[in-house]
């Protein structure tokens, strides 16, 4: 008597589907970019290994998020104690977007009272949910807000692309 391989919870290797890919998610390097927006200094810390990714259209969503400053100096940067609340935040919310290889980290930028940090994202309900539970738990430290775009083309990265190659 044969007994069927799924009572015992066995399961033969499955090889690739004919639309499965394996990625490689590339080391970050990051370019320190620095530009004018509306008059006030913007700085950005863009991951450039991004640049020559070859499997873009896998994270086709385009999630930012905006972090409210409460206390900055000139030109709406924060001040240092600012940093000290905010940084932590930020650089925990990364790792979690990031889990399970579920984001590549793209910039983050200060400008005008504000921090924004970008992600390319594969699963957007994912993050979602995590930026949600993070809003209605009151888990941050400062007001923020998010939004999520389809962009499997990349548009919205490219221009920082742009600036690596000028």
């Amino acid at each position: 008597m044969r007994l069927p391989r799924k009572l015992f919870g066995r399961k033969k290797e499955e090889t690739l589907k004919e639309k499965e890919v394996r990625v490689v998610l590339p080391e970050e390097s990051y370019t320190l970019m620095e530009w004018k927006e509306d008059g006030l200094p913007c700085i950005g810390m863009l991951n450039s290994a991004l640049s020559d990714f070859e499997h873009k259209q896998i994270f086709g969503w385009h999630l930012s998020v905006i972090i409210d400053f409460e206390e900055t100096v000139e030109n709406g940067m924060p001040s240092e104690e600012e940093r000290e609340v905010v940084d932590p935040f930020c650089d925990k919310l990364d790792e979690e977007i990031k889990t399970g290889g579920n984001a590549l980290f793209l910039i983050r930028e200060t400008w005008n009272k504000t921090r924004r940090l970008v992600w390319r994202v594969y699963d957007p309900e994912i993050a979602h949910q995590h930026l949600q539970y993070l809003a209605d738990h009151h888990r941050h430290p400062r007001p923020f807000d998010w939004r999520m775009e389809q962009d499997v083309e990349w548009d919205q990265a490219e221009w920082y692309f742009k600036q690596l190659r000028a």
